[in-house]
């Protein structure tokens, strides 16, 4: 296979997901065209490489070919040197945005140790807050003082809900919800989230809400007791370290602003950057991306692509994720 020679960033269509918590404010806060008209879209996947969800790049000379096939065919091109060795037969990333007009499920996702016993995928993830409404909350971890025996006494007696941490986020905001965290997100938040790509959720409490089909959703109460972090006690949202959000084993998220009518680098060399404008207008090679747009950018793509020029008229600010090397 021809090796692509890349001259622009690579722009994927994303792949929407319907859930009874979701809203439309992709449509009202993005200008998005979701694919029907009155259904509620909780998650757009902007980047996924998954058996049945995968995104494809939507133009240009490489128009069609899903993320999968540049992960197994274009690592070196794309992704760079420093992941030819990756033993993952998919890309290890997944890049979504969340619009949650009502509260989520508090869940849990399965530590790398805990998978063996319940099945599933292990997750870590990140949330950058891209907008919340006046007191909009976060559910993270425990409150101070319940046990696991209080817990699971409360799962029981319908406490659940008060058992849990609550944080009031602000725009700009951002936390680190490792596997095995308690968390929920609540209604009003427009989140960026970067994970791991896993689609693991137990879920331990869900509001008494019935689903899309009318009646209550499935919970996962034994599978969550045996993954949830008890010693994990009102943990606050993050704080950088300069431009570095987080950095674990899995990705690192950097913000970085970008001064109005000055041109960085999008990233480092060698290596691939998923590009998420947070504010303002930014142009990458031919291209212009405004908030709430996504973009990669190749690891063997042209020096112009490789850089990011604001276009807007204030100051820009853009979210790069990347993958550690390593196998």
């Amino acid at each position: 296979m021809t090796k692509m020679k890349w001259s622009g960033p690579i722009s994927f269509e994303p792949v929407y997901q319907e859930k009874v918590w979701g809203g439309r404010r992709l449509e009202s806060v993005y200008g998005r065209r979701l694919p029907k008209e009155g259904v509620l879209y909780g998650e757009s996947w902007e980047l996924v490489d998954r058996e049945k969800e995968q995104v494809a790049i939507q133009s240009g000379p490489a128009a069609g070919r899903t993320l999968n096939d540049l992960w197994m065919n274009e690592r070196r091109s794309v992704f760079g040197c420093g992941l030819l060795a990756h033993s993952a037969s998919r890309c290890p990333l997944l890049v979504k945005i969340l619009d949650a007009r009502d509260d989520l499920s508090i869940q849990v996702h399965p530590p790398a140790s805990a998978v063996a016993s319940v099945g599933g995928e292990p997750k870590s993830e990140m949330w950058y807050i891209a907008h919340a409404d006046p007191g909009a909350k976060l559910y993270v971890g425990l409150r101070e003082g319940v046990t696991r025996t209080d817990f699971e006494g409360g799962i029981n007696g319908g406490r659940t809900r008060d058992q849990v941490h609550v944080i009031e986020p602000s725009a700009g905001e951002f936390i680190f919800i490792p596997s095995g965290r308690l968390h929920a997100i609540g209604a009003g938040l427009l989140i960026y989230e970067i994970q791991q790509n896993s689609d693991t959720t137990f879920r331990v409490y869900d509001w008494d809400r019935p689903g899309t089909d009318g009646k209550l959703r499935q919970l996962h109460v034994d599978q969550s007791l045996k993954c949830i972090d008890f010693t994990d006690v009102e943990p606050r949202m993050g704080v950088p370290r300069g431009e570095v959000l987080v950095e674990c084993e899995h990705f690192q998220v950097r913000r970085r602003v970008v001064p109005w009518g000055e041109t960085t680098a999008a990233a480092d060399d060698g290596a691939a950057s998923v590009v998420t404008v947070v504010t303002g207008e930014v142009r990458c090679g031919d291209a212009s991306f405004r908030a709430g747009d996504f973009f990669l950018v190749p690891a063997e793509a042209e020096e112009s692509v490789r850089q990011l020029r604001n276009v807007g008229s204030a100051d820009a600010q853009v979210l790069l994720t990347s993958l550690p090397d390593g196998s």
